[in-house]
């Protein structure tokens, strides 16, 4: 083991890092999939929103007891110094659809970036662009070109799409089109379809277009919903300001990994989904000057909100570490030791921030929480019901306990709606 001081020298902070490389816990490791399961059935599931957002079902889990409600009532249980964090990720219309001249359907889904690798630089291409894809229905595109009309701004032109190599279970797809004053981002909102949940079982529709969207969504580069926002609508926003709840906002873009079933019999087997996260220093900073409890919309804003402290403590470590040295790999935070306090995190990552001239932090996380996690960053959470043998159910359980039982059981019994269009939860202990 090795004791390492804190370079946090202009901040006072001194803080002695204990990292050591560990062997995963064996009660973590054998973590058995099995037992985080529940009777969910098909007709149980929301294939369709409802019609007012803030009219879903709320169950809130406050002190060990549940309460029912609806979520425009939502601030009533929320303590007045809380702070919300929300994350603003836009889902794209990741979905294109080729039909090739045998009448073959040839489905590309976009996932990350990698020819520019930045989100933001990729969608302002202009006439080409590359993407780590998946595609359905390879085998009827053995080789050769795929293209489809498309009208933007009255001009038609086509896109093209170019099957160019392997990337780990993806495919890197290079997309060209006519016009080269139209951006990636203006093609898919042409030509792309938004990515609705398979277990929906359904097609996406013209409402999908604005309801698997949060109304406070932002910056473009997710293939699902952080699903907890959806609740969210004007009048509700007005409730929090009315009660003085702070805000604010972080960027983690949802990949499909997030669907990803857990076919391990143990959590050890399963291979965590990378996302990319975006944090701007003023966030960081609003997180240390406000001593409010903490509480995270969705489960990618709890992975994003905990992986900070790993970040910081990596800072801590290794001062001079780049953006990708910084990300978080799946069981950095079960065999990584550190005395560092969240605090102390956060302002090695704002001092990192400063010290490269950067206004956001920009990296990856893999994180996995599970039944033994000990949280560092949030005191709560809103989430939605989510799927069994899910990862996102195992995080859940590492906040309430065995209690997840209990909490969905009683959602079941009294019509809860379950999964991506379905009811709320708020978990506060």
């Amino acid at each position: 083991m090795i004791l390492i001081k804190s370079p946090l020298g202009d901040l006072g902070v001194k803080t002695l890092l204990l990292r050591t490389k560990m062997k995963l816990p064996a009660s973590i490791a054998n973590i058995k999939i099995d037992d985080y399961s529940y009777g969910l059935t098909d007709d149980r599931i929301a294939k369709y929103p409802l019609n007012n957002r803030d009219q879903s079902k709320l169950l809130v889990w406050k002190n060990q007891s549940i309460t029912d409600d609806v979520f425009a009532n939502m601030v009533n249980h929320l303590p007045s110094e809380s702070l919300l964090v929300f994350n603003n990720t836009k889902v794209i219309r990741a979905r294109l659809l080729f039909k090739k001249h045998t009448g073959a359907t040839i489905e590309i889904f976009v996932l990350d970036p990698h020819s520019p690798a930045d989100y933001a630089q990729n969608f302002q291409q202009t006439g080409s662009c590359e993407w780590k894809c998946v595609v359905g229905n390879l085998k009827k595109w053995k080789s050769g070109t795929l293209a489809m009309s498309l009208t933007i701004n009255g001009q038609t032109g086509i896109l093209a799409a170019h099957n160019i190599g392997e990337s780990g279970k993806s495919r890197i797809i290079r997309f060209e089109w006519d016009h080269e004053e139209i951006s990636f981002a203006q093609v898919l909102e042409t030509a792309g379809n938004i990515p609705i949940p398979p277990y929906l079982h359904r097609e996406s529709e013209e409402l999908d277009l604005v309801r698997y969207q949060t109304v406070y969504s932002k910056i473009k580069g997710s293939v699902a919903a952080p699903t907890a926002g959806l609740h969210f609508t004007d009048s509700v926003f007005e409730s929090i300001k009315k009660k003085g709840i702070s805000t604010a906002e972080l960027t983690l873009h949802v990949g499909a990994g997030t669907f990803k079933p857990v076919q391990s019999e143990s959590i050890e087997g399963h291979e965590m989904h990378t996302e990319h996260i975006s944090i701007p220093s003023g966030f960081l900073k609003n997180l240390i000057d406000h001593q409010r409890q903490v509480v995270a919309v969705g489960t990618t804003s709890v992975r994003t909100l905990e992986s900070l402290y790993w970040i910081g403590a990596k800072i801590i470590d290794n001062p001079n570490a780049s953006p990708s040295e910084l990300a978080i790999s799946q069981w950095e935070a079960y065999t990584m030791k550190t005395q560092a306090t969240t605090k102390d995190a956060l302002h090695a990552i704002i001092e990192y921030l400063e010290k490269f001239k950067l206004n956001a932090l920009n990296t990856s996380t893999q994180i996995i929480i599970v039944p033994g996690y000990q949280f560092r960053v949030i005191d709560g959470m809103l989430t939605n019901f989510h799927q069994p043998k899910s990862t996102l159910l195992l995080l859940i359980s590492a906040y309430t306990g065995e209690a997840w039982k209990e909490i969905y059981q009683h959602a079941l019994n009294y019509n809860y709606r379950f999964l991506s269009y379905g009811d709320s939860n708020l978990y506060l202990r």
